[in-house]
């Protein structure tokens, strides 16, 4: 059996779904909940990825039978994928630097620079800065992302183990992991002295290379198959991670993540995955 095109969006519109329709060749058109629709009989066509980005819809093909209960293992990066910030970037907006560090950070993210040396270079900016600073961060600019709640109640419901690995940082992932009950949660520890940041990470620092191994090591301890594992980011830092997972999710990524994603969420919520894993 042949598989099956999901299409999902913000606003998914009649006539955009019928175009697309007639594009494939579907036989049917499925609803499975208000933004998200299945189309039945669909067939690969060349001109699926520009008609869809142009009418604003994410597309995935899904074989025939998957379920979300065929998986076991869900890891998710934090920065612009589960929230929709860059942490790093708001503490640095309280002491005046965020130009800098948000430089930086996007020649990370695009794969321009070292993880690690990027890391290390913009939290020496921070130096200085009182630690209390990380809670207004967390309490007025830190938001899910659209969908993240509604994706981790099924995902638990579903009892799948669910992580937050992060090149951020443990002050935010510890609030996350008891707002939305993750079972493990890994990040970068900010020193601190006398109520103000240091300017250092206390301990190894959370890159590439430690997100894979977060999902391998878990997977291995829960005895989980590499093809029952789900991973989703945004930055060049998921990409080892990815490369790890059965399944892998660009959340409104970076080009160079998109390209080796198995599927790409631009326009969908979070809760976008939950099609495309058959949910």
């Amino acid at each position: 059996m042949s598989d099956i095109l999901i299409l999902q969006g913000a606003d998914v519109s009649t006539p955009a779904l019928k175009s697309i329709a007639r594009l494939t060749g579907a036989s049917a058109i499925e609803q499975i909940h208000s933004a998200a629709f299945r189309l039945l009989g669909a067939q690969r066509h060349d001109e699926l990825a520009e008609q869809c980005a142009g009418a604003q819809l994410d597309f995935g093909w899904v074989p025939t039978g998957r379920k979300l209960s065929d998986f076991g293992l869900f890891v998710t990066d934090m920065d612009s994928t589960l929230i929709t910030i860059e942490c790093i970037d708001e503490i640095a907006d309280m002491i005046g630097v965020k130009p800098q560090v948000s430089e930086i950070t996007e020649a990370a993210m695009r794969g321009e620079l070292d993880f690690s040396e990027s890391l290390t270079r913009r939290v020496a900016l921070l130096a200085g800065l009182e630690v209390g600073a990380l809670d207004r961060v967390y309490a007025e600019r830190l938001a899910l992302n659209p969908g993240a709640e509604q994706l981790m109640s099924q995902l638990k419901a579903a009892g799948l183990r669910t992580v937050l690995v992060s090149g951020g940082f443990t002050f935010f992932t510890d609030r996350l992991k008891e707002r939305l009950g993750f079972d493990h949660t890994f990040a970068n520890q900010l020193e601190e002295r006398d109520g103000k940041l240091t300017g250092r990470v206390s301990g190894a620092i959370v890159d590439a290379g430690a997100k894979r191994n977060a999902l391998e090591s878990l997977r291995n301890e829960y005895g989980i198959a590499p093809t029952a594992t789900i991973a989703a980011g945004d930055g060049a830092n998921d990409l080892e991670m990815f490369g790890a997972a059965g399944l892998s999710f660009a959340f409104r990524a970076k080009p160079v993540v998109r390209a080796k994603a198995s599927y790409a969420l631009d326009f969908s919520g979070l809760d976008g995955i939950l099609p495309l894993l058959g949910a």
